[in-house]
């Protein structure tokens, strides 16, 4: 079974899907997340769809859940990378992703959790993980 790598940096969890993600890969990475947001007490969630180039109504009823279960598990979710058409499509769908805070690029929405969120990434005695 295909499973979407998730890497924790400090108190943040990364995920960058790179591939069209299919109804079951989309329901494993929904819920792989949440599990790591409360085994690891990540604070932010940060996923990279830059590599995505359609997204269905299903996909974004799956990216609004993962905002939705994080923040109950109090961390902050971060979609970055929308490209114009993904964005389009979202709207047109009529699937405003509520709660859904959105970045251009990683740096960006890294910034974001620092900043608005008074999260922090990682300190110098950190490591980067691979959790799956």
């Amino acid at each position: 079974m295909d499973k979407i790598p998730i890497l924790r940096m400090g108190s943040f969890l990364l995920v960058t899907i790179q591939v069209d993600l299919y109804d079951r890969l989309a329901l494993n990475l929904e819920n792989d997340l949440v599990q790591m947001v409360y085994q690891t007490g990540a604070r932010g969630v940060l996923i990279d769809i830059s590599a995505v180039s359609i997204v269905d109504s299903f996909m974004g009823r799956i990216l609004g859940n993962i905002a939705s279960m994080t923040r109950v598990l109090d961390a902050e979710t971060v979609v970055v990378g929308m490209q114009p058409a993904v964005a389009i499509t979202l709207i047109e769908l009529g699937l405003s992703l509520k709660g859904v805070h959105t970045a251009l690029d990683v740096e960006r929405g890294m910034a974001l959790l620092q900043t608005q969120y008074g999260l922090h990434t990682q300190s110098a005695d950190d490591d980067v993980d691979e959790l799956e």
